[in-house]
């Protein structure tokens, strides 16, 4: 049998915010509104946050081509 586990890359708040270019306040209002999945490290106040989880916040801006309507 394979092992097919999926490695994680977390980051911290911070990182966090720099790598989809928000502010810490921003990330922390994601994570309160269930937005973004935050997870707490055991025994502690730490919060991590999957690099998945952020690029899935993100989404494309459409273009022309891609709304169905005529290129002037």
């Amino acid at each position: 049998m394979k092992n097919t586990t999926v490695s994680r890359r977390w980051y911290n708040q911070s990182q966090a915010a720099d790598y989809i270019g928000v502010t810490e306040r921003t990330i922390r209002n994601y994570i309160a509104r269930g937005q973004l999945k935050g997870h707490r490290v055991r025994g502690s106040r730490l919060i991590r946050l999957d690099v998945a989880d952020l690029d899935a916040l993100l989404r494309p801006i459409p273009t022309v081509g891609t709304m169905g309507g005529d290129a002037a």
